[in-house]
C-alpha cells in the first residue's frame, strides 16, 4: 500500500477513535448527570442487598451521606418495617411462596423479571419519614445472573398531601350532603303537612260546606288554593331533585303496560286539557307494548311532559303516542307527547333540560313553574336506561319523546 494511502487510513482511524472517545465521554457525562440528579434517589445494591451506590438525590432526600450507608446497610434498614411486613404478606399471598419481610420483600418481583413500582415510607437520618414511589430493577451480568439491584425513588409527599386535602374536602362535602339530606327529610314533613292542610281546608270552604261564600271570598280562596298547590309542587320538585342528585332514588324494574300507563295519565289530564278548549288524543297500537321499567318513574316522566304540553298550548291539541322503533338493529319503545303550542326558540333549545330554567314564550312569561320538570324527567329517564329527545318549531308546536331501549329476548 502506498505511503500516502497508509497515512490517510491512519488519520481516518484516529478520527474515528477520537469520535468514539468523545461519544463515550458524552455518554458517561450524561450517565453521571442522571445518576447524580438531586430530583430522585438512586440506590444500587449488590446481590445481597448491601448498598453500593447512594447518589446525590438519595443524600438530599434521606439526609445520609453516601459514606454513612455504602457497604453498611440495605434499603430495608431505612424503610418502614411494618410496611415491609405487610408487603411480604401480600406478595406471599399473591405469588404463593413465602417471602421474608426485609430486603427480599423490596426486590422479590424484580428478581423474577416482574416490573415492580410501589409506594413505601422511607426514614430519614433525623428520624422523620416521607412517602416515596420506588421503581426496582434487577441488575444482571452478561450471563444473566443477578449482581445487584437498582432502586429509583421519588418523594411522594406533595401528592400525598394533595390526596389528603382531597379526602378531607370529600369528607366535608359528604358531611354537608348528609346535613342537607337530614334537613330535606325533616322539611319534607314540616312543609308538606301544613300546606296540605291549607289546600284541604281551602277546598272545603270552596265546596261551601261551612256555608255560602261571597264572590270575593270565592275568588280569594281560589287564589289561596292555587298558590298552595304551586308551592307544594315546588317543594316536591326540590325534594325529588335532591333525592336524584344524592343517588337515593331507587327504581324497581317490572313488566309495564304502556297502554295502562297512558290510559291512566289520559284519564287524569284530559279534563285539564279540555278545560282550556284543547283536544286530547291518544294513539296506541292495537297490540299492547310491554316494557321493562319502573312504572312510577315512567308515569312521572309522561305526566311532566304532558302537563308542559297542556300548559304551553293555547289552542289545538295535545296528543300521546306509543310506538315501537327499530334503528340500526336496536329496538326501542317511544312514548311521544305532541302539542300545537308555542314551540321553543332556537336559542333556548340548548338549555331546555337544565335545572331551574324557565323559558319564555313568544310574549312575556306567563306560566308558573319551578324550571325543574324537564330536568327531573331527563334524570329519571336516564335511571330507566333511556333518554328524552325533542323537536320543536316556534309557533307550530313541540314533540317530546321518551325513548326506552327494548332488551333482547
Amino acid at each position: 500500500m502506498p505511503t500516502a494511502d497508509k497515512s490517510a487510513t491512519k488519520a481516518l482511524h484516529v478520527k474515528i477513535d477520537l469520535q468514539h472517545t468523545e461519544a463515550l465521554l458524552k455518554t458517561g457525562a450524561l450517565q453521571s448527570a442522571i445518576f447524580n440528579s438531586a430530583n430522585f434517589s438512586s440506590i444500587a445494591t449488590d446481590a445481597k442487598g448491601v448498598i453500593q451506590i447512594f447518589n446525590v438525590g438519595a443524600e438530599r432526600m434521606l439526609g445520609y451521606a453516601a459514606a454513612d450507608v455504602v457497604n453498611r446497610i440495605t434499603p430495608a434498614d431505612i424503610s418502614d418495617p411494618l410496611e415491609l411486613i405487610a408487603r411480604a404478606e401480600a406478595l406471599s399471598a399473591e405469588l404463593g411462596t413465602p417471602i421474608l419481610p426485609g430486603f427480599e420483600a423490596l426486590v422479590f418481583k424484580a428478581s423474577r423479571g416482574i416490573e415492580d413500582i410501589y409506594e413505601l415510607t422511607y426514614f430519614r437520618k433525623d428520624g422523620s419519614r416521607f412517602p416515596a414511589v420506588v421503581s426496582v430493577t434487577a441488575l444482571r451480568d452478561a450471563q444473566g445472573a443477578i449482581i445487584g439491584y437498582l432502586l429509583i425513588g421519588t418523594d411522594n409527599t406533595a401528592r400525598k398531601r394533595l390526596e389528603q386535602t382531597f379526602q378531607e374536602k370529600n369528607v366535608e362535602l359528604e358531611n354537608a350532603n348528609q346535613a342537607k339530606d337530614r334537613f330535606l327529610a325533616s322539611m319534607s314533613h314540616e312543609l308538606r303537612t301544613p300546606l296540605n292542610a291549607i289546600i284541604g281546608f281551602t277546598g272545603t270552604l270552596l265546596m261551601k260546606l261551612p256555608g255560602p261564600l261571597t264572590p270575593d271570598q270565592n275568588s280569594q280562596l281560589r287564589t289561596i288554593q292555587s298558590s298552595g298547590r304551586h308551592l307544594l309542587s315546588l317543594i316536591n320538585d326540590l325534594l325529588d331533585l335532591a333525592k336524584i342528585e344524592s343517588g337515593k332514588v331507587e327504581v324497581h324494574f317490572e313488566q309495564v303496560s304502556c297502554r295502562g300507563v297512558v290510559a291512566e295519565i289520559a284519564a287524569t289530564l284530559r279534563p285539564l286539557a279540555e278545560a282550556k278548549g284543547l283536544a286530547f288524543e291518544v294513539e296506541i297500537p292495537t297490540i299492547d307494548i310491554v316494557v321493562e321499567s319502573d312504572r312510577r318513574a315512567l308515569s312521572q316522566i309522561i305526566i311532566n311532559l304532558t302537563n308542559n304540553a297542556i300548559k304551553f298550548t293555547d289552542k289545538g291539541a295535545v296528543r300521546l303516542q306509543v310506538a315501537e322503533r327499530l334503528k340500526n338493529g336496536h329496538a326501542s319503545t317511544e312514548i311521544r307527547v305532541v302539542d300545537t303550542g308555542a314551540g321553543i326558540r332556537p336559542e333556548d333549545k340548548a338549555k331546555l333540560f337544565q335545572a331551574f330554567e324557565q323559558l319564555e314564550t313568544t310574549s312575556a312569561r306567563r306560566h308558573e313553574g319551578t324550571g325543574l320538570g324537564l330536568h327531573l324527567s331527563q334524570k329519571l329517564a336516564t335511571l330507566l336506561g333511556g333518554h328524552i329527545t325533542f323537536e320543536s318549531e316556534l309557533g307550530i308546536g313541540s314533540t317530546f319523546t321518551v325513548v326506552l331501549p327494548r332488551k333482547a329476548a
